[in-house]
């Protein structure tokens, strides 16, 4: 099964908050507080997604986190290669593949596309879609075949 960590969940959750730029500069317990995300959670969070760009970090008593760009400019493809590192579904669809199998593979070039089409969809959603709640469910195609995507109730 494809599914993000729950630190991948929690840290769209920190930029979420982030976004609103309620706070201007807001600090880890800050933003701790707002998600109800532990303290240690949110500030190992924080510091990866400074490392990655995400997150401008000011140091000093005034200091905090805030977005490095805007919302919008965000995707979740970009949320997932920070916290996760970049989506691969299967070893041959990585840049560096080591598998064994690959001179004899025929299903190889197939899980490619699926893995780039998985990577296009995840570009084009962007932390202001993520927050939209009542948002109409995406439609993709896949092969020229449209892909249908349900909800949960």
């Amino acid at each position: 099964m494809l599914r993000i960590s729950r630190l991948t969940d929690y840290g769209t959750l920190v930029l979420a908050y982030l976004s609103t730029g309620e706070a201007g500069l807001a600090s880890a317990a800050e933003v701790a507080t707002a998600t109800g995300i532990a303290l240690p959670t949110v500030s190992k969070l924080l510091k990866k997604l400074a490392k990655s760009g995400l997150v401008d970090s000011t140091r000093g008593a005034q200091g905090g986190y805030q977005l490095a760009r805007d919302a919008s400019e965000i995707s979740a493809a970009d949320i997932i290669d920070a916290l996760e590192g970049p989506v691969f579904i299967t070893e041959c669809s990585d840049n560096d593949s080591h598998c064994d199998y690959e001179s004899v593979c025929n299903v190889g070039g197939a899980w490619q596309r699926i893995n780039v089409a998985i990577r296009r969809a995840l570009g084009d959603i962007n932390l202001t879609d993520l927050q939209k709640s009542k948002a109409p469910v995406p439609q993709f195609e896949f092969a020229g075949l449209p892909i249908s995507v349900e909800r949960k109730a």
